[in-house]
């Protein structure tokens, strides 16, 4: 797209043409000079237009929906007025009189896109509960709340679960504040086909959707004595949760989450990366095999439980195509129940196993059957990166105070650069690569990147040539590019030998479960993206960057578990599935 010059209260600037007035505005970005637009409907991608009544801009002396009205060259647009911002709290009012505003009980307070409206047009004196016949709460989903007293209707979610995910959960009946958001069951959210990704936890703008709480039963766990509890932490979490306290996008803070958990009181504190490089040896092993002795082709990914749920529901008939590999946290939590308990001679009824996760859909994964490798849980409870924030701030423990280069606990807190790049989309797919071509070549990679299947793009293929042998392969995110490249595959449009499927845009950086970015943000800065980039950094410097590699899972397979695909690592870190 070309530029243009429009006038901005009074001042010529040069915007690119051809987009909304509200887009043009809020990507240059000009903090010093007030030009804000507000919006609460808006989300890129997913709510392309904002009929709140807020997002409006006075356009040739005329008040508009500035989400709707497209810029041309030398128009004149004023953002703030007494007439505009008359006008906005007149829209806000209306979303007041059906939102539940209780906002020192809602898990999104302070980090609530409304509630800064309110702020910022003077609702601070308003009651804290104006909604009376408040409907009940659907508590049916073991993953997911929903509170409809907080819906504003902005139907974010309806369209990241059609659009985005091309699941269809969730419904809505009837226009503006009038409309009813609602399961697409009558029956509640559990009944619908929901895979629990929680990407409408992700988008919504208040706290009407939220993942089930679970850090009361860390406290409980790290309250008992009896109770030997160990934490794991996956690797897009390191990716996040400093945005939580004032770092940048994109910041990596894991040695500050080793010493904070340690603050924190847990027994052990283990690093995910270590079930991503086990994940690897068993799941390239697996690959080998199928390739090799004309097994189901192509293999797909396990590691994500909302594809999983997916392919269960939409895609029965291709469950065999799928590696019966475990997701890394339930790996490790089959290690820690077994092989660790043995080690230190810990009862494994008495270890309780919390693994803290960028996911939602890693709550149900726990429930599931064939889970259970040592004849308990592997993993007793998850909660997401949001939880561990609140499970920090409510233990007062100073995150930002915390040792930049504190390190996890032995054997199971070390992990390759392979392992950690697992929380961006195409990294399962690479690390993969980096093991299997070694093992099929019988020689060391000079460089172990394999770029192609990088970035963001929602459908990403690339083709191997790993001697002689021809390894195609695609790597996948968003359910809805899933489904897409999956009607191919059957049609025999599309043939690969390997596919990696993340059921979150952008893979586990942008799961259910990090940390919110308001939409504003989302516009202007490709939030994924700047989350992965952080792992990417992480495997650069790291010690050790191939999984087979790692000196903790080879030892673990020297002393323990054998060989990749042995009858013991089958019976601890590998599963089922059934259609739905």
């Amino acid at each position: 797209m070309g530029k243009i010059t429009i006038n901005v209260n009074t001042l010529d600037i040069e915007v690119e043409s051809g987009v909304s007035v509200f887009e043009a505005i809020t990507k240059r970005q000009f903090p010093y000079l007030d030009m804000k637009i507000p919006s609460i409907y808006y989300l890129k991608g997913v709510v392309d237009v904002d009929d709140s009544g807020v997002c409006i801009a006075e356009v040739d002396g005329e008040i508009v929906n500035a989400s709707r009205v497209r810029v041309k060259e030398g128009m004149k647009v004023v953002t703030k007025s007494p007439a505009l911002y008359e006008a906005r709290r007149e829209a806000l009012k209306k979303i007041l009189k059906i939102h539940n505003r209780d906002c020192n009980g809602c898990v999104r307070c302070n980090s609530c896109e409304l509630q800064e409206l309110f702020h910022e047009y003077d609702f601070t004196d308003e009651p804290q509960l104006p909604k009376e016949n408040l409907e009940e709460i659907d508590l049916s989903s073991k993953v997911l709340v929903r509170d409809n007293n907080k819906c504003i209707r902005c139907k974010r979610c309806i369209n990241v679960c059609a659009k985005m995910q091309a699941v269809s959960a969730i419904a809505c009946t009837g226009e503006g504040l009038d409309a009813v958001i609602a399961p697409a069951s009558p029956a509640g959210l559990a009944a619908a086909s929901c895979v629990n990704c929680g990407q409408c936890v992700a988008v919504c703008p208040v706290g009407a959707l939220s993942e089930k709480d679970q850090t009361d039963l860390v406290r409980e766990a790290l309250d008992d004595p009896s109770k030997y509890v160990v934490v794991q932490v996956a690797p897009a979490v390191r990716a996040a949760l400093g945005e939580n306290f004032e770092f940048n996008i994109g910041v990596d803070v894991e040695g500050r989450i080793a010493d904070a958990l340690r603050h924190l009181g847990f027994d052990k504190v283990f690093d995910t990366k270590f079930g991503a490089d086990l994940t690897i040896m068993e799941e390239a092993n697996e690959l080998l095999e199928r390739i090799q002795n004309d097994g189901v082709l192509p293999m797909i990914t396990s590691c994500c439980p909302g594809w999983i749920k997916y392919a269960e529901h939409f895609y029965p008939d291709m469950l065999e195509n799928i590696s019966t590999c475990k997701s890394p946290h339930q790996m490790q939590g089959a290690i820690i129940k077994s092989y660790i308990a043995e080690k230190e001679g810990i009862a494994k009824e008495n270890i309780v196993t919390v693994s803290v996760m960028p996911c939602t859909a890693k709550k149900f994964e726990r429930l599931r059957d064939d889970e259970n490798g040592a004849g308990v849980p592997d993993v007793d409870i998850v909660i997401t990166t949001n939880e561990l924030e609140r499970l920090i701030k409510d233990r007062e423990v100073r995150f930002e105070a915390m040792h930049h280069k504190a390190k996890f606990d032995e054997p199971l807190g070390f992990g390759t650069g392979a392992g950690v790049i697992f929380g961006a989309t195409g990294g399962v797919m690479e690390a993969a690569l980096r093991t299997a071509v070694e093992k099929l070549t019988g020689e060391e990679l000079e460089n172990p990147e394999f770029t192609e299947v990088r970035g963001m793009k929602g459908i990403k293929e690339a083709s191997y040539d790993v001697n002689g042998t021809t390894v195609r392969v695609a790597a996948v995110s968003g359910l809805a590019n899933a489904n897409q490249l999956l009607t191919k595959v059957k049609a025999g449009e599309a043939d690969y030998q390997f596919i990696e499927i993340m059921a979150c845009p952008g893979g586990c950086v942008n799961g259910g479960g990090q940390p919110h970015q308001p939409a504003q943000t989302r516009l202007v800065t490709n939030v994924p993206a700047e989350r992965a980039s952080a792992l990417y950094r992480n495997d650069d410097n790291a010690q050790i960057r191939k999984s087979h590699e790692n000196p903790s899972v080879q030892a673990l397979y020297d002393d323990y578990l054998g060989v990749p695909g042995s009858e013991r690592a089958h019976e601890l870190l590998h599963t089922t599935y059934r259609p739905r």
